[in-house]
């Protein structure tokens, strides 16, 4: 099969085409997808450049991607709930990835249908970013009608959905943005807009009950100021001091977003019925990785990059 592949850790260069690499085994739980779609996520750019080799420790050649839509080829022996056929999106878990490729092996609890209204592109770009605010909002915060939140980088693909669940829960929404993202946020849902290169967030919001900190850094520093007491600052890039945290009286959490395949259920239901919207952004086929990954480390990619794979040849 053909599939993008990385014998060294470095730059985007070291991503390869490669002609004949080997299809993947179907386990006895898992299904063998012919991908249409891959997501591209600052998590591969990371994983190719070796940043994060000690947690993963996979041996090359490694084949990176983890967000992917296809349809369904084989099931393992212990699968029940999917068959041949099936159209499906998935978060790979890290241990195995593999969706720059034109086919993947997936276990089939970290699977969910596609909707029909969806197309590939768009299933492929939702299971990362998306869980991810499940998992800070839904379960983490326990996002309550009323309470106030505040989501960092709100035209990103981790904040637009989050900013959708939130307005899901009934919870009220500010977020940031740049000039160019405030349309989007707008019509998203957020109800206090700001432009953080023109204004100090800190100084336009307080007691929030929750932040989603999706940007690390100075602004997780100074989002410390906008909690009323008891409340929590959660990020998806670094994990927050817990010391800060219970010296202010607050609380912090990081998160660490794992493949589960009811989860995608519920966000599938919720973009199957227009309550959850993703935004594409940059399309490339399958032997342009290189440019996906130059463009998001860069930082001027706009919305979520897709990888559409070739189909394999009769």
């Amino acid at each position: 099969m053909r599939a993008i592949q990385i014998d060294a850790y470095g730059d985007a260069s070291q991503l390869q085409l490669k002609e004949d690499a080997p299809i993947p085994l179907c386990g006895d739980e898992d299904l063998l997808v012919s991908l249409v779609a891959a997501g591209v996520n600052p998590v591969d750019w990371k994983m190719r450049s070796g940043a994060m080799a000690q947690m993963l420790n996979k041996p090359f050649p490694i084949t990176l991607g983890w967000d992917g839509a296809g349809v369904v080829i084989a099931v393992g022996r212990k699968v029940t709930q999917f068959k041949a056929g099936d159209e499906v999106f998935f978060y790979a878990e890290f241990a195995r990835g593999g969706c720059y490729a034109q086919f993947v092996a997936v276990a089939a609890s970290q699977a969910a249908r596609k909707p029909s209204s969806l197309t590939f592109a768009t299933a492929a770009a939702m299971p990362t970013p998306c869980q991810a605010a499940w998992t800070a909002l839904i379960e983490i915060a326990q996002l309550q009608a009323g309470q106030q939140v505040l989501i960092h980088g709100g035209a990103g693909a981790v904040g637009s959905a989050a900013i959708q669940l939130a307005r899901w829960r009934g919870a009220e929404v500010s977020t940031t943005a740049t000039a160019a993202g405030l349309d989007w946020v707008r019509s998203l849902g957020a109800q206090t807009v700001i432009d953080y290169r023109e204004q100090k967030f800190q100084e336009q919001v307080r007691e929030m009950d929750v932040v989603l900190d999706t940007l690390g850094g100075a602004t997780q520093e100074a989002s410390w100021a906008t909690l009323k007491r008891g409340g929590l600052l959660i990020s998806t890039t670094e994990p927050p001091s817990q010391e800060r945290a219970a010296s202010l009286g607050l609380q912090a959490r990081f998160v660490f977003t794992q493949g589960r395949g009811e989860v995608l259920q519920s966000l599938a239901d919720l973009a199957g019925s227009g309550q959850l919207r993703v935004q594409i952004g940059q399309e490339f086929a399958l032997a342009d990785a290189a440019l996906a990954h130059r463009l998001g480390e860069s930082g001027k990619a706009k919305g979520k990059m897709v990888l559409h794979i070739d189909p394999p040849h009769p």
